[in-house]
């Protein structure tokens, strides 16, 4: 029998299939939301169970949690800085749009992707048992994994290796819902709109597929972690490049902690060298200007100078951090940084830049410039007080993680390894990002609560 429960537990598990898939032209009426098709199952999910609330009366919010208490924390602070900054929102006025407004737009946005698609997200897995979180969610994972490898695969051939009678196979992928074949010049970004998108999603997906080292005994657990490196190597995402590093090497130094695994990290190494030795023997130019390239790309310093992007990304943030000093402890409200930055622009970063006059100080665009960093963007819209909060909910979220991973076993401790590579890798990428659409934090959220409950009801039981 279908049941309201079973058709938004699918929903859920659809949209995280559909995570990646953005590049389409989208809903223009659901704003930052538009083109995420994820967000489209889990809004109709949250209206179906909403629907089912009406008929039981009941719906599950964790509320006694600590975690979910330092959420609804900051999701009032940030409520309350309009408040305090009452006067000056109200004379806001930018791109056709007043302080007030814009206020609505990005509150609503902040609900949505933070409490109601976390109720959502806590209502599909509270019940369920660390088995059936890890394997249910993880499957879809994989599923979709497999489904962006291949794309990336063969756009990685047409792109990269100019193997252009492929452009028609893949030009199949055309048909499939909420995607759109498309090529850039050298990189890649598969079923997402751009590279940093896929980036973005492969930091979300890393640790699940690593996981499969741990929990598998065939010889095929090791392809998720490989198509993961691939995807990321070949996406020419800086930021997914230095987290997904970073994760891996977290992983790597858990795995050689383990003594069953450490055997297999040091066969790891050495097949890892003598297959990039062969490499480098084969065709040792192209292998070297392609590492040379990836390593190029990571000199922020030198980019600065030539490349427009780096140029908007620091001086965005740079005109943030001016706006905190002049607004330290509350900030100037949420949503409103941008009335207050466009002020601070540094000459440097506008300097033979067109993307501030063709974008960011174009009056007929009316997309507000991007902030490129949600700590910085924190600092200035809710002050020293708000980026502590959300400090403190990361932190929680990790050293809960960590503790329960070195007092569980099985698939509590497989989960917990999962949200402590998660919980860092979505963490830094805030550091590039300044939205709070990063799905899987929060679903990692709801999890961590789940477990710290299931290990309660267990020591209660005993």
């Amino acid at each position: 029998m279908i049941t309201l429960k079973k058709i938004y537990t699918y929903l859920f598990l659809i949209g995280w299939f559909f995570f990646p898939f953005n590049d389409f032209q989208g809903i223009n009426a659901l704003g930052e939301f538009k083109n995420e098709s994820a967000s489209f199952f889990f809004i109709a999910g949250f209206l179906v169970l909403g629907i089912n609330t009406l008929f039981t009366g009941k719906i599950g919010i964790p509320y006694k949690s600590t975690i979910f208490q330092v959420i609804f924390l900051f999701l009032f602070w940030c409520f309350l800085t309009i408040v305090f900054n009452y006067s000056t929102v109200q004379d806001s006025y930018y791109k056709h749009t007043p302080g007030f407004y814009r206020f609505i737009r990005q509150y609503f946005s902040l609900l949505l992707a933070v409490f109601f698609f976390s109720v959502f997200f806590w209502n599909v897995i509270r019940k369920w048992d660390a088995k059936q979180v890890l394997f249910k969610i993880r499957q879809v994972l994989l599923y979709c994994l497999i489904f962006t490898f291949v794309y990336g695969f063969l756009e990685t051939l047409i792109v990269v290796f100019h193997i252009n009678f492929l452009r028609g196979l893949l030009g199949v992928f055309d048909y499939f819902p909420f995607l759109t074949v498309k090529y850039a010049a050298d990189r890649i970004s598969s079923v997402a709109y751009e590279s940093p998108s896929l980036g973005n999603y492969l930091i979300t997906v890393s640790g699940w597929m690593f996981s499969y080292i741990l929990t598998s005994k065939n010889k095929y657990r090791f392809i998720p972690t490989l198509m993961v490196l691939f995807l990321t190597f070949f996406s020419g995402s800086r930021t997914a490049l230095i987290n997904i590093s970073l994760q891996f090497i977290i992983f790597i130094s858990i795995l050689y902690a383990m003594p069953n695994y450490r055997v297999y990290v040091i066969k790891g190494f050495k097949y890892f060298f003598v297959l990039s030795s062969l490499m480098l023997i084969i065709n040792s130019n192209k292998i070297i200007n392609a590492v040379n390239e990836k390593i190029e790309s990571l000199n922020f310093s030198d980019n600065l100078k030539k490349n427009i992007s780096n140029q908007s990304r620091f001086g965005m943030q740079y005109a943030s951090i001016q706006v905190f000093k002049e607004n330290p402890i509350v900030g100037v409200g949420f949503g409103q940084e941008t009335y207050h930055k466009r002020f601070h622009y540094p000459g440097w970063a506008k300097k033979n830049n067109w993307e501030f006059k063709g974008l960011y100080e174009n009056s007929s665009i009316a997309s507000f410039p991007p902030a490129y960093n949600l700590y910085t963007r924190m600092l200035s819209e809710t002050g020293i007080i708000g980026l502590l909060i959300l400090l403190s909910l990361i932190y929680l979220c990790i050293s809960k993680s960590i503790r329960i991973y070195k007092n569980s076993m099985n698939e509590e401790k497989v989960l917990a390894f999962i949200l402590i590579i998660s919980f860092i890798g979505l963490s830094l990428n805030w550091l590039q990002t300044d939205f709070f659409r990063q799905y899987g934090f929060w679903l990692c959220a709801m999890i961590l609560i789940r477990l710290t409950q299931g290990i309660k009801e267990n020591s209660l039981a005993e």
